[in-house]
């Protein structure tokens, strides 16, 4: 019996509610055709995801086996609420942490919610294939090695794997790395729920070692959007604190359709996930192979590469990345996931439909026949270096602020996050000395139409008046 299953049962019974919700299950009240009769509250026979011992508690378990977890819960929340709950469960306040720098705004937002000092290891591109690659680097353990012995006050690590466009960092030596030091490793891996079913897709971050392991199942799993897992193995990540926070951070009303969704999609996996994978893998290398043809756009792919993101640059062409993604919506009617500096990138999934793949394969390639290839470089997106004055939640609280236009911040000290979404990875944070290069990168992302979040003011970011 799934929880979806159990709910449809009670839906479809003659029992009266007099509990929430106030919709009643009555779908001839309103006009809408959502899923009343499903959305109930925590009742009797239905468990409690804030104290589950019965259905929630049996699907839980289901998602640790399939995952090689060794405790998972279900986060209704997002990955938002889960990140938040591992680095809130790993530190104390005060406390340093280590973070790779593009991690997802929410890292810095925790960093903030519980006062912490937070040290970045940046990705890097150690070959020549990276450099010439759109797709920003890697995350490496000798890196993480160095700081964790120029900071030994660090008391976690917090990295992103796959990040947003499927750039893979070794999870393994990472956290082999961290354990030598006597830390745990969490591991935002909410892009890679796929990871570890399929020989196509690399391993998860649990059978990898890490401590720590978020996944956003709505992401690349055919669950409901905002429903996600935490898992957590051995014993240096502190698993009562971090269920304290999960209940926090988390409604203590929990949508039990969210829940069910969950339940269902880990059922899938469970039941014909090893032959729905082996489908899903051999459609999407028919498709890159096709579009490996292309002789303007590049589809870009890297040795540590999560296959099932489609990243097609731009780069070198007669056509911007916006421009792309203009037609592909307008012209073919194919909505993309997010446009970057020089490149789109398409998501598929194990729900994608051999019709879908041929016409986003049949879009790229008659765009692609009337492009021009030209020569030049691509344009440069790492994300910048930068001094830091204070720590986030310090400059967070200063009131003493003016608001500049981009082309006057360099040198001030930024109060407030600027970062492009997707992916949310802060170009700056609050605290640092704005240096030329974020300046420039604000700039150039601005004059190409992106809109920068986070800041108060459009094309304006708050700075220190005094600083």
């Amino acid at each position: 019996m799934t929880l979806y299953k159990l709910l449809r049962q009670y839906g479809d019974s003659d029992y009266y509610g007099f509990h929430m919700p106030g919709h009643k299950r009555n779908k001839k009240f309103m006009e809408e055709d959502l899923p009343y009769e499903i959305d109930i509250t925590e009742i009797e026979g239905f468990d409690d995801l804030h104290h589950c011992e019965g259905i929630i508690k049996q699907a839980q378990d289901r998602a640790s086996r399939l995952y090689g977890a060794e405790e998972t819960h279900f986060l209704v929340n997002g990955s938002t609420s889960g990140i938040l709950s591992a680095i809130g469960g790993c530190t104390n306040r005060g406390d340093s942490i280590l973070i790779s720098r593009h991690c997802h705004k929410s890292v810095y937002h925790a960093v903030e919610l519980f006062g912490l000092k937070p040290y970045y290891v940046y990705p890097e591109k150690r070959t020549e294939e990276m450099e010439r690659s759109v797709l920003n680097g890697q995350i490496y353990a000798d890196t993480v090695d160095r700081m964790l012995k120029e900071h030994p006050e660090i008391r976690a690590v917090m990295i992103v794997s796959p990040t947003y466009d499927g750039v893979i960092s070794d999870v393994r030596k990472i956290a082999e790395t961290a354990h030598r030091h006597g830390i745990p490793l969490i591991v935002d891996e909410a892009h890679g729920a796929h990871f570890g079913f399929c020989g196509y897709f690399s391993e998860n971050a649990n059978r990898l070692g890490a401590d720590v392991v978020i996944h956003s199942v709505h992401k690349t799993l055919p669950a409901l959007t905002q429903s996600a897992l935490l898992h957590i193995n051995g014993k240096r990540a502190d698993r009562n604190k971090i269920k304290k926070y999960l209940q926090m951070l988390q409604s203590s009303s929990p949508s039990y359709i969210l829940m069910a969704g969950i339940d269902a999609c880990m059922q899938m996996l469970e039941n014909k996930g090893k032959q729905e994978f082996e489908r899903y893998a051999e459609d999407l290398q028919e498709l890159r192979q096709a579009l490996s043809q292309m002789r303007s756009l590049k589809l870009e792919c890297i040795p540590q590469y999560d296959r099932s993101k489609l990243v097609l640059s731009t780069a070198g062409t007669d056509i911007s990345s916006r421009d792309l993604e203009k037609i592909l919506r307008e012209k073919f009617h194919l909505q993309m996931e997010m446009t970057a500096g020089d490149y789109v990138l398409a998501m598929t999934s194990l729900a994608d439909t051999k019709e879908g793949l041929e016409r986003l394969k049949n879009a790229l390639l008659d765009i692609d026949k009337g492009l021009t290839k030209l020569q030049g470089t691509k344009g440069r997106y790492d994300l910048p270096e930068m001094e830091r004055i204070l720590l986030p939640w310090e400059a967070s609280e200063i009131r003493d602020r003016e608001f500049l236009p981009f082309e006057e911040c360099e040198g001030k000290i930024c109060l407030e996050y600027a970062y492009l979404y997707p992916p949310g990875s802060p170009i700056a944070v609050p605290g640092e000395r704005i240096s030329k290069e974020a300046k420039d990168l604000l700039i150039r992302y601005r004059n190409k139409g992106f809109s920068i979040q986070g800041t108060e003011e459009e094309n304006r970011i708050g700075v220190w008046i005094n600083g």
